[in-house]
């Protein structure tokens, strides 16, 4: 399975990204085979608008089944959901660690946006 971890970095050492839409990497994880790849997420950083959706296109064109960032704007919510890909929140930590939670099933589905628009 592939989760889209929200990253402030380019590596599993940094810090889990608490935006989704204009998190500077995405880092997709498989489960099964533990390898990682990390996406530049540049061109929706400084985005005018949409930025929230056009991520979460990018991330179920990718095949992902979830996502897990710190926070979760609604029109982001609603392109995921409409995708079914499952969304998760980690508001602090390194994508490692988010890793290591989401394993371990510390972190629950959201089941909706906890951030407004444009946040």
């Amino acid at each position: 399975m592939k989760i889209c971890f929200t990253s402030a970095g380019p590596d599993l050492s940094s810090e889990v990204d608490p935006r989704f839409g204009r998190a500077r990497y995405f880092i997709i994880y498989d489960d099964e085979t533990q390898q990682h790849e990390v996406v530049d997420n540049e061109q929706n950083v400084n985005a005018a608008g949409g930025a929230g959706v056009q991520s979460a296109t990018t991330v179920a064109e990718m095949g992902c089944q979830w996502v897990v960032s710190g926070h979760m704007g609604p029109r982001a919510m609603s392109v995921l959901k409409e995708a079914e890909v499952r969304v998760a929140l980690a508001p602090s930590g390194t994508v490692a660690e988010a890793i290591e939670q989401f394993n371990s099933g510390e972190l629950e589905e959201a089941g909706s946006a906890d951030v407004p628009p444009h946040w």
